[in-house]
């Protein structure tokens, strides 16, 4: 007999008959052959509700008075959906998270899970009855009881949790929407379903679709192995499978704080182009990747930084043998772009460097966890090695580096996040000739993030991981990470400058951090963005395939989009434009790709 586990979110419990018909699908779930755990949601807008009591009663309410208060929402629901079944004659037993087991830290209103102990459920399930469980929420320990709730995505997490602590056959989420789609409906009209999704394309595009599934319960699904399915609470089609890799054995203590990091890559064959002061106008980032793209030149890390005044760097790596050819496309493309309303910018200029290596390390664990870049930057730092290019997305940070350090850095990223082995070509494969994969599975937008500039910082080791620790220490995540290619001297000292993305609400705070801090880091002018957007398209069918991000960069350019920052990974290229232009720059990403469907997708307001 099979384990299955089930949730269903807000929508999907909302009234009386909606919670009757949940009942009628676990019981049909039963009767297939299988054990069934459900995890539920709070009905439809209840948690709403109770945040609205409680700042009708407090304008600053303690956070543990709201896990208090918010934990009650599920607890309803479970009553009523085991009460449901067993009008069906169908056995069942509602659980709080603190019945269940499920021990988080001793953070309110953000826990992340620690452990879950099984042998309650397991006790119901040999019984015969379906247990009913309360998503969201848990206790800090076994000893004090304090109700604790999981944060945004809550009982996904719960859920997912709860499979990998049973070693459950499966976990299904059922939603609003059939599955997993090729990007957000309601942004993209044409978007359609996907059948099967990769854990680590699920992860880099955090905000997906309807955001239907959260990174926390694809991070624990990839690390322990579950498998996930994405599906309607209104039908019984099959949904989107969320596919992990072979998982390494990990323990269940320590369940969501586990090693952030997986594993720790390095690539020596690599070189560097660089285009200095190029103008920062529509169409220049495709107009050098498409020449780059005919001449059959796989680009791997790509970065496009911000300046004062009116042109940008460029920069992206390449395989060594290909270095003569791709700085021969740069070198006849330079003089065509000069930056007329910039004369003092000067001429555009080409720069190489032959002798890179680059660095990365990968972990669905990173995901919110804001120290850890920082910590790859203070280990690099500590040991002597200087970062000369940045690039992240959500599942991994990458630095160019000096070949001559790779080795020293590699042993000192293995030391300090306790991994045993660095393979090369980090997350790259060989495409055969009938690889059918596409290149692109999906486009995401996001709108909730601001951009900061900081100018002139003084470019030797340890300003990124003094900088970003900073930041750590606060509870700011950053996002995208660029630094700039083009040196400038103040008083002679050499600097650089710096551009990164963080959360809206945070983008404040980080900014006084900043500015407090200026006179101690010796850098100068700090600025603001709340009005950006950023378009990401992912695929691991883009690995190995030149021309994919200038295909990105020629369909933004096309709808006369300007294009701010670019940052890239193997199986992601991210681009920030102005927010007003967001959504007709994922709308234009998404048809160039031809991840359009025929049948209209329609997702409940």
């Amino acid at each position: 007999m099979s384990l299955i586990v089930q949730k269903y979110g807000g929508t999907s419990v909302g009234t009386v008959e909606r919670i009757q018909a949940v009942a009628q699908r676990v019981k049909q779930t039963v009767e297939a052959g299988h054990s069934v755990v459900v995890v539920v949601s709070a009905m439809g807008k209840t948690t709403d509700g109770l945040v609205k009591l409680a700042n009708d009663i407090s304008k600053n309410p303690s956070r543990r008075e709201m896990d208090m208060l918010l934990s009650t929402g599920e607890q309803v629901t479970i009553a009523l959906l085991s009460m449901a079944l067993q009008e069906l004659s169908q056995p069942a037993v509602s659980l709080t998270g603190a019945q269940v087991g499920i021990v988080t830290e001793a953070t309110h209103t953000r826990a992340r899970i620690l452990s879950i102990e099984t042998e309650r459920m397991q006790r119901h399930l040999q019984k015969g009855e379906v247990v009913v469980v309360a998503g969201f929420q848990g206790i800090s320990s076994l000893t004090d009881f304090e109700i604790t709730t999981l944060g945004r995505g809550g009982s996904d997490t719960s859920a997912v949790a709860l499979a990998a602590a049973l070693k459950a056959d499966a976990c299904e989420i059922y939603t609003d929407v059939p599955g997993i789609l090729t990007a957000d409906p309601r942004l993209v009209p044409d978007a359609q379903l996907m059948s099967e999704i990769t854990s680590d394309e699920m992860l880099e595009l955090a905000s997906l679709g309807a955001k239907v599934l959260h990174p926390r319960a694809v991070e624990i699904a990839r690390n322990y192995g579950v498998t996930l399915v994405v599906r309607s609470s209104w039908t019984d089609d099959p949904g989107t499978k969320v596919v992990s890799p072979q998982p390494q054995p990990r323990p269940l203590v320590g369940l969501e704080i586990a090693h952030p990091v997986d594993a720790v890559g390095f690539d020596t064959d690599q070189a560097k182009v660089a285009m200095l002061r190029i103008p920062d106008r529509p169409g220049i980032a495709a107009r050098l990747f498409r020449e780059i793209a005919q001449q059959e030149l796989d680009v791997d890390l790509i970065i496009q930084s911000i300046h004062e005044g009116n042109s940008n760097d460029i920069a992206f790596t390449v395989t060594k043998p290909s270095l003569n050819r791709a700085e021969a496309v740069a070198s006849a493309i330079a003089p065509a772009l000069r930056s007329t309303s910039d004369p003092v910018a000067g001429e555009a200029e080409v720069m190489v460097e032959r002798s890179i290596a680059k660095v990365s390390i990968s972990g669905a664990g990173m995901i919110g966890r804001p120290g850890v870049a920082a910590q790859m930057f203070e280990t690099l730092a500590a040991a002597g090695v200087n970062i000369e290019m940045i690039s992240t997305s959500e599942v991994q940070v990458s630095c160019t580096i000096a070949e001559s350090d790779c080795d020293r850095a590699i042993s000192a990223l293995c030391a300090a996040f306790d991994v045993n082995s660095s393979p090369s070509h980090l997350g790259t494969k060989t495409r055969t000739a009938d690889d059918q994969t596409l290149p692109v599975r999906g486009a995401a937008l996001d709108r909730n993030q601001a951009q900061l500039a900081i100018r002139q910082v003084p470019d030797r080791p340890g300003m990124a991981a003094r900088l970003f620790r900073l930041l750590a220490d606060h509870n700011i995540s950053v996002d995208m990470i660029i630094q700039s290619q083009r040196c400038r001297w103040i008083d002679e000292v050499a600097t650089r400058d710096i551009a990164f993305t963080v959360a809206q609400m945070d983008a404040e705070a980080a900014r006084e951090l900043l500015l407090q801090s200026k006179s101690e880091f010796g850098w100068g002018e700090v600025t603001v963005n709340t009005a950006i957007a950023k378009v990401s398209i992912v695929g691991v069918g883009m690995m190995g395939r030149p021309g994919v991000a200038a295909q990105m960069f020629e369909a933004i350019a096309r709808d006369h989009i300007n294009i701010h920052m670019i940052a890239t990974s193997e199986i992601k290229v991210s681009c920030v434009v102005s927010e007003e232009e967001g959504v007709r720059a994922l709308q234009a990403v998404h048809a160039a790709f031809g991840l359009s469907g025929s049948e209209r997708i329609e997702v409940p307001a």
